[in-house]
């Protein structure tokens, strides 16, 4: 932001981010095991491409996985970050009037003032600890998209950050806006190469779905036994507005701890969180979502589907903050422990804030694959393994809202794999 020029008030606010962040520099997170920080470089810049046909066979197959594609043909736009440079920008023809997709650090300088004043780290606190710290005094981009007001996007938008290297601190601060009466899907994955290691995501993301508009919003992990992930996510939802967020996780990671708060702040606003989550090997996963339900006939859902293997610890957390009367939220979580080393936790939280008339709703459940359920398999010919097997995909396909059918069946495809793998 050296070279633009900014009012007292946006140097201003510049200022107080960086205070609040300075503060919280060797703050731990509340919730997942620390980690030393320091140990990690910050990621190198890349070259550019002009297609996404010039990534390697072995980017490209990885990032299938998430959704992200070199054919376009299905996709309004595309985003491809590797490491810390944004290699990757296209919005197709058909909706150049529609979106705009770009690095953060770019739309902070086109749109300084705006950016400072309405959404730069208002969402998320860049105080909360040190992992909103790292990426308020050490951003390495991330993207913006805005869909402009009363454009309905037909097709998908992908985003994908890659991080190439191992030992490395990725960095990113994500914005999206969806102005009045807009919708978009977007599907963000984040992956690495095969042969990283170890190594840092921490990742701030700000969503803004303005008044009758429409985000679904769909993220695909795929990390690595010694890869740390940090994201923090806050999300606004104006008047009728409608957010959507889709989560899925069917690899290994070190550890992984993610809590995104929605504030729904317009009257009649939703909020719907779906997630898949695959504990497997030594991970250790904390996961959930908290929806703020503060305008009136507010509502929100929370669908969580867990399976523990191996030594995986995996807590899935869901937190309802009722604050009207006529606000209506429900939490769905439910696990499935499959091997006798690894621990699952189920934790609701339900809170009315001077609202006796709220209602707030929870089922949380775990427990084993019912012995019947393999036995009634087994007796129609099905091997043990394949019954099991067989249930657990069942278990966990649960329906997700907006989903690209291509998607839909890649998810599909991990998940019978995973579930092959893990027996």
């Amino acid at each position: 932001m050296s070279d633009v020029s900014l009012s007292p008030g946006a140097e201003a606010r510049l200022a107080e981010i960086r205070a609040a962040a300075e503060a919280a520099a060797d703050r731990p997170a509340a919730l997942g095991p620390d980690i030393d920080i320091t140990r990690f470089r910050t990621v190198s810049e890349a070259d550019t491409i002009a297609s996404l046909d010039s990534l390697e066979r072995q980017v490209k197959e990885t990032v299938l996985l998430s959704g992200f594609t070199a054919d376009e043909t299905e996709r309004s736009a595309s985003y491809f970050q590797m490491d810390r440079t944004p290699i990757y920008e296209r919005v197709q023809k058909a909706f150049d009037d529609a979106i705009e997709i770009m690095s953060t650090e770019e739309a902070l300088k086109l749109y300084g003032e705006e950016m400072l004043e309405k959404y730069w780290w208002r969402a998320v606190d860049p105080g909360k600890d040190k992992y909103t710290a790292i990426v308020a005094l050490h951003q390495t981009e991330g993207y913006f998209i805005r869909i402009k007001a009363g454009r309905k996007v037909e097709k998908p938008i992908q985003a994908c950050l890659f991080v190439s290297e191992s030992d490395v601190s990725q960095n990113v601060h994500n914005v999206i806006i969806v102005e009045d009466g807009a919708e978009a899907n977007v599907i963000t994955g984040c992956n690495i190469h095969t042969d990283v290691k170890e190594g840092l995501h921490a990742g701030i993301s700000e969503f803004y779905v303005g008044r009758g508009a429409k985000l679904t919003f769909t993220m695909v992990h795929n990390w690595a036994e010694d890869f740390s992930v940090r994201p923090r996510t806050g999300i606004v939802v104006e008047e009728d507005g409608i957010y959507i967020n889709n989560y899925v996780l069917l690899k290994p990671v070190k550890s992984i701890q993610a809590f995104p708060v929605a504030k729904l702040v317009g009257d009649r606003s939703t909020a719907v969180f779906n997630s898949i989550v695959y504990g497997l090997k030594d991970s250790v996963i904390d996961l959930g979502s908290e929806t703020q339900l503060i305008g009136e006939n507010t509502r929100s859902e929370a669908v969580a589907r867990t399976v523990s293997m191996d030594r995986s610890t995996v807590y899935s957390r869901g937190r309802l903050i009722g604050r009207t009367n006529t606000c209506k939220a429900h939490l769905d979580c439910r696990g499935i422990v499959q091997s006798a080393e690894s621990t699952q936790w189920a934790i609701p939280d339900l809170a009315s804030e001077g609202a006796p008339g709220a209602e707030l709703s929870h089922e949380a459940a775990i427990s084993p694959i019912a012995a019947e359920e393999i036995y009634y398999l087994m007796t129609r010919g099905l091997p043990k393994d394949e019954a099991v097997s067989m249930i657990t995909r069942g278990f966990v396909s649960i329906d997700i809202p907006g989903l690209p059918d291509v998607l839909r069946k890649q998810i599909d495809k991990a998940i019978e794999e995973t579930s092959k793998e893990a027996m």
